[in-house]
């Protein structure tokens, strides 16, 4: 990523972190057979400091969305307490294949590895670590073939690895497009990092960042009866005092 395109998807600057929309299919972080990450491109937020700025937290290589990025040492040590804490709002939005019946609730399934050997690999365990993740029906629709859709928010409580996926899934209705935990297919994985509040200012208001509809989710959630003609659209960061 060039360093005009990742500057273009600041959506927060301050002296102590970096709100930045997150393509999807791209990881924040290379792998152990390297190839292109986000972290190539914290070189162009420097924005005068000596050090590129770092990963507070991390989505996955297929979401999108707001992820938070620590400008210096201390600033990261507070973020990462804060999101350990499970102080950090944080709102997703989800296309799910068929839906809940009800038009809001929470998932209480603790979760677990399904395999060992692969890590990042999680399922529904009751021996597992507690996990909790509200969800909101924001509205219904289907495909091209007729197969019913809904539009979720959902809260994770907690943050375990692939929590919203799995919770989903368990539930009945997998994220659309989605490899591991649902049916795949030719779309891409419809889960979205809409929107998050930091309450970093120990004195003042927190933090809010919203992120644009991708362009790989309006389609489907048009259908849900989503306009995304009234999206906020990615807005300028606020520069801020130097650096």
């Amino acid at each position: 990523m060039n360093p005009e395109d990742i500057i273009s998807r600041l959506l927060h600057r301050d002296g102590m972190m970096l709100i930045v929309d997150k393509p999807a299919g791209i990881p924040v972080h290379r792998g152990p057979k390297g190839g292109e990450n986000l972290e190539e491109s914290f070189e162009d937020l420097k924005f005068g400091l000596p050090r590129r700025p770092a990963l507070a937290h991390r989505l996955d290589r297929d979401t999108s969305g707001c992820l938070v990025l620590g400008r210096h040492r201390k600033a990261l040590e507070r973020l990462m307490k804060l999101f350990k804490a499970g102080a950090i709002d944080k709102t997703y939005w989800a296309v799910v294949e068929g839906g809940p019946e009800a038009a809001e609730g929470l998932i209480d399934l603790p979760l677990g590895r399904l395999d060992p050997s692969r890590g990042w690999w999680m399922k529904h365990d009751p021996a597992g670590l507690p996990s909790q993740t509200r969800w909101r029906v924001l509205g219904r629709g289907a495909d091209e073939a007729g197969k019913p859709l809904s539009w979720l928010a959902l809260e994770p409580l907690t943050g375990r690895t692939h929590q919203l996926r799995v919770h989903c899934a368990t539930m009945g209705f997998p994220i659309l497009g989605d490899p591991i935990y649902g049916a795949g297919g030719a779309k891409p994985l419809h889960l979205h990092a809409r929107e998050i509040v930091v309450p970093m200012a120990k004195n003042g208001p927190a933090t809010k960042a919203t992120a644009p509809v991708p362009a790989h989710m309006r389609a489907m959630l048009e259908r849900c009866g989503y306009d995304t003609e009234y999206d906020p659209g990615r807005p300028q960061a606020d520069p801020g005092p130097s650096p």
